[in-house]
């Protein structure tokens, strides 16, 4: 396909077979912070593109914004412009109690409780990961003595409905305005977590279930920014620990690169 893509407006030779992909326009800057070459190829609404060679591996690093729909508009984009491996390199909430602040998640698989993939397949149609690029995240992981563990994440759409708030009592309460919740949600985070999810996020669902559809790899690592639920926002912290976790995913990406 050679014309312009209608949103991003971007173009095969604006791209690279390789793509770090996550939600702020603003870490784009530190995943290409020690790439030769680098140059911005679009900036148009949450979508922000960089291009540029790592090691002598044409990469780029693209935004997506916050949530599946936006994450499968730029999937469906890039994939029709000739990019075939795709990592994510996100923030997320932590569901198993043992998880800690700015530990790494890598994502086997995801539940799809969001609205986007279901426009394209089934429900029963499974989030995977490619199992390459899981096992180069956890190498690259192993290398550097990060905490990280492997395994299921959450893949939800409403950031307010879905996460919870510690309340004084003990109990889980709504993040949400005027504090609406309906009943089911409390045990819906319980169930998950006796399914041994470990944490969850907004992107990883449409990433994967896209990816899969459509022939290409994909994979996502995210760090633990917050718990579920959460003693407070003092608790968020969208930073700690970003700079490890980005330089494990280019690291996995020039391993799945070269083989």
């Amino acid at each position: 396909m050679t014309d312009a893509q209608p949103i991003t407006g971007l173009t095969p030779d604006r791209v690279a077979p390789h793509a770090l992909v996550c939600g702020d326009p603003a870490r784009i800057d530190r995943i290409t912070a020690d790439w030769d070459g680098a140059e911005e190829v679009c900036q148009v609404r949450e979508y922000r593109v960089v291009r540029g060679t790592r090691g002598g591996i044409p990469m780029i690093a693209a935004s997506h914004g916050i949530g599946a729909p936006g994450t499968a508009v730029l999937i469906e984009e890039l994939v029709k412009l000739g990019v075939h491996t795709f990592l994510r390199i996100g923030n997320s909430g932590g569901l198993a109690p043992d998880l800690e602040l700015g530990d790494l998640v890598v994502t086997t698989g995801a539940v799809r409780d969001d609205g986007t993939t279901r426009s394209y397949v089934r429900p029963e149609y499974p989030a995977v990961a490619d199992h390459e690029m899981v096992g180069a995240l956890l190498a690259a992981a192993a290398e550097r003595g990060a905490r990280c563990r492997a395994g299921i994440t959450w893949s939800l759409d409403a950031f307010y409905m879905r996460n919870a708030v510690l309340q004084a009592d003990g109990s889980m309460g709504s993040m949400s305005v005027d504090g609406y919740w309906t009943a089911d949600h409390p045990q819906r985070i319980a169930d998950l977590r006796a399914a041994r999810v470990l944490n969850c996020e907004m992107e990883s669902g449409a990433l994967l279930t896209l990816a899969n559809l459509f022939g290409v790899r994909a994979g996502c690592i995210c760090v633990v920014s917050d718990r579920t639920p959460w003693p407070g926002p003092a608790e968020i912290d969208l930073d700690n620990n970003m700079g490890q976790c980005i330089e494990i995913a280019l690291d996995a990406m020039a391993r799945v690169a070269r083989t």
